[in-house]
């Protein structure tokens, strides 16, 4: 958060630093908010800025909206750039901006987004970036790499308001498609009015508890057909795999003693096991090759190789096993 920011707020509300919330619960009127260490804050109004929701029920927006997996590289180039941010109408969808001025300039080419989860060879997409920035300018540097994560809703329109109807005064933002320096700034105006008590021109537009229409009836067919499979096809499904079969640096979904655990072999061969279910809803996970990550195919949380949870709406670590070679 930024410095003069916090100074304007310090002497009319509480800052909290380095407490994660892993609930909201009702409490009369007012609302409990309940900290990773148990204890708790209560509010009359509550915004869920934590990019995926982590409260599923009542606002369940699992079943309304999944998440996108994107790549971004920084690169370095003599040559003159422009200024400005551009994007292509063309698949893969990329997208160019400049970031700093002078010698630290630099050019960064995003793109290559998937659905979170899916099973395929993740390996080279960095590699296709960086094809791009050679055409640009073969002598460039490319000086970083890095992943994002972004919440899609099914009509690709922002969730922005009140989180459930069930639930007053509670408000969220979510599903910003990409578009989250803009899109939050909408959201951050639309439930300023709606606390004040005001009417916002533009909240109709993004009412986060609509469910009808839904435009894309054929993405959520897909969607919930993925939810299904992996919450109870995948599940007993016997892979044919060993520990054997595991290449260094990388990780497979295998059985051992009649039981699915996730494996990772790391480049000295020491293994790192877990259970391959989501600590969100139970979805199997799957193998990111690239980030040496688990991947939920479902709504998109991701974990370490070690377990622990490093996306939304995950809040809790994997279960970890321990094995003999």
């Amino acid at each position: 958060m930024p410095i003069g920011l916090v100074k304007s707020m310090q002497e009319k509300v509480e800052l909290f630093e380095d407490t994660k919330v892993v609930d909201v619960k009702t409490k009369g009127e007012t609302y409990e908010i309940i900290a990773e260490n148990g204890e708790a804050i209560t509010a009359k109004y509550v915004v869920l800025a934590t990019h995926y929701p982590i409260v599923n029920a009542p606002g369940y927006y699992f079943l309304k909206m999944y998440q996108s997996l994107s790549y971004a590289i920084g690169v370095e180039t003599p040559k003159a750039i422009f200024k400005g941010m551009y994007i292509n109408s063309e698949k893969p969808t990329l997208s160019f901006r400049t970031a700093g001025e002078g010698e630290n300039k630099l050019l960064i080419i995003a793109g290559m987004d998937h659905k979170t989860g899916e099973k395929k060879d993740l390996s080279k997409s960095y590699d296709e970036l960086i094809k791009v920035a050679k055409q640009i300018d073969s002598s460039c540097k490319i000086k970083y790499k890095w992943s994002a994560e972004d919440c899609i809703s099914l009509d690709k329109i922002p969730y922005i308001g009140e989180f459930s109807n069930l639930m007053p005064n509670v408000y969220v933002g979510t599903g910003y498609k990409k578009w989250g320096i803009t899109s939050s700034n909408v959201a951050a105006n639309i439930i300023v009015d709606k606390i004040l008590g005001k009417e916002n021109p533009y909240e109709e537009v993004f009412t986060s508890t609509r469910l009808k229409p839904i435009k894309n009836h054929q993405e959520m067919g897909n969607m919930l057909k993925e939810v299904v499979k992996s919450l109870v096809v995948e599940k007993f499904k016997i892979p044919e795999k060993t520990l054997k079969s595991i290449h260094k640096e990388d990780g497979k979904i295998v059985e051992i003693d009649g039981k699915k655990l996730g494996i990772y072999k790391d480049k000295e061969g020491m293994l790192f096991a877990i259970k391959p279910v989501c600590s969100h809803l139970g979805c199997e996970l799957s193998w990111n090759n690239l980030e040496k990550t688990w991947d939920c195919p479902c709504h998109g949380s991701r974990f370490t190789y070690e377990g622990k949870s490093i996306y939304d709406p995950s809040i809790h670590d994997l279960e970890r096993v321990e094995i003999e070679e």
